[in-house]
């Protein structure tokens, strides 16, 4: 299921199999940059720089402590890959999670998670963590509500 999921990335995302963040099983990167003119380019109206980074789990049980551990790593990964400055528009995370088994202590969190972090009052961007977990056993999908968009990768699987 996983291998799909990743699979679903390769048009638009740069994918790491080989030397992912430990312990993902590969990372995907996206990064857009946009300008706007006014007539001529010399006359520059605004520039936005986004990238958004994919990171692929794959665990046997996802317990409270698992989940918390993958969701730290994610953030702290997401924060420190964030090329703020004024032109910078957003660096998201997101964490994708297939499991055997969750708990529904997890399933609680996952649904509660918000991590969002302004730069200099969303003046220059701002970055924030979507999730999605995948349950082998049932066939069921749990996201926080930033990663309700994410529910089409594991429909189309």
């Amino acid at each position: 299921m996983l291998e799909k999921v990743i699979g679903s990335y390769e048009r638009y995302y740069d994918i790491n199999r080989e030397t992912p963040v430990e312990p993902f099983k590969a990372e995907a990167t996206f990064r857009s940059h946009s300008e706007e003119y006014f007539l001529i380019k010399s006359a520059k109206i605004t520039e936005m720089d986004s990238m958004e980074t994919a990171y692929f789990a794959d665990v046997e049980t996802l317990d409270e402590a698992g989940y918390d551990m993958l969701l730290d790593k994610v953030w702290s990964e997401t924060l420190s890959r964030a090329c703020v400055k004024p032109d910078h528009r957003n660096s998201d995370g997101i964490l994708i999670i297939t499991a055997n088994s969750i708990d529904d202590a997890a399933k609680k969190k996952i649904k509660k998670t918000r991590r969002y972090k302004s730069y200099r009052f969303s003046f220059w961007g701002w970055s924030e963590v979507r999730v999605i977990a995948y349950e082998h056993y049932s066939g069921k999908v749990v996201s926080n509500r930033q990663g309700d968009v994410l529910k089409k990768l594991f429909a189309k699987t």
